[in-house]
């Protein structure tokens, strides 16, 4: 009988470790961005859809993740130029949405500094070009879901979007607009992955 009790805890053992993969609340989760001019006197804020995506963890420990993002999506807020300028951060000159319509996110290191914040390592594949980003995140449990806060700066002339970036212009001081994109990003897992 103990032969039996053994064996049973040790095979019990490795899956509660074992990695888990819940897939995100699409309908809840969102991705917050703003861009601006060179001094940034005029900026624009929007927000663009994750088409999918999953969370790993072992146990309560997050230790990667795959995220697509849907850039069809992508719109601005409280602005007059709504139409006009999401067509063109559409077009060529930014995302090349016709040619790349889904970005993407892949999580490939994780380190806790304590219970609810950690650094993290990714992939950024945007207009079909990858870069490796680092930020930190912010884990919080709330009822049966986990909510992921991270906010990153990129420069965007890394993934190849140089339309009236200062790298490119010398004269136009008031056409320029900042290489950086800033990103607030909300992932919402349930807890029991569905």
């Amino acid at each position: 009988m103990k032969k039996i009790i053994i064996v049973v805890i040790f095979f019990l053992i490795p899956t509660a470790y074992a990695q888990q993969e819940l897939r995100i609340d699409t309908g809840k989760s969102i991705i917050n961005w703003q861009g601006s001019d060179l001094l940034n006197l005029n900026t624009h804020n929007g927000t663009v859809k994750f088409k999918n995506g999953v969370i790993r963890r072992k146990g309560i420990l997050i230790t990667g993740g795959e995220f697509e993002i849907d850039m069809n999506s992508i719109i601005n807020i409280g602005d007059q130029y709504n139409e006009m300028l999401i067509t063109h951060l559409k077009s060529e000159d930014f995302f090349n949405v016709k040619k790349h319509s889904i970005a993407k996110l892949e999580i490939i290191n994780t380190r806790y500094i304590n219970a609810t914040n950690l650094d993290i390592i990714a992939y950024l594949t945007i207009n079909g070009i990858r870069h490796i980003i680092q930020y930190q995140s912010t884990i919080e449990n709330i009822n049966n879901q986990v909510l992921m806060k991270s906010k990153f700066v990129i420069d965007r002339t890394l993934w190849k979007i140089n339309y009236k970036s200062k790298n490119f212009l010398v004269n136009l001081k008031d056409d320029i607009i900042s290489n950086t994109i800033g990103f607030e990003v909300f992932v919402v897992v349930n807890q029991d992955g569905c």
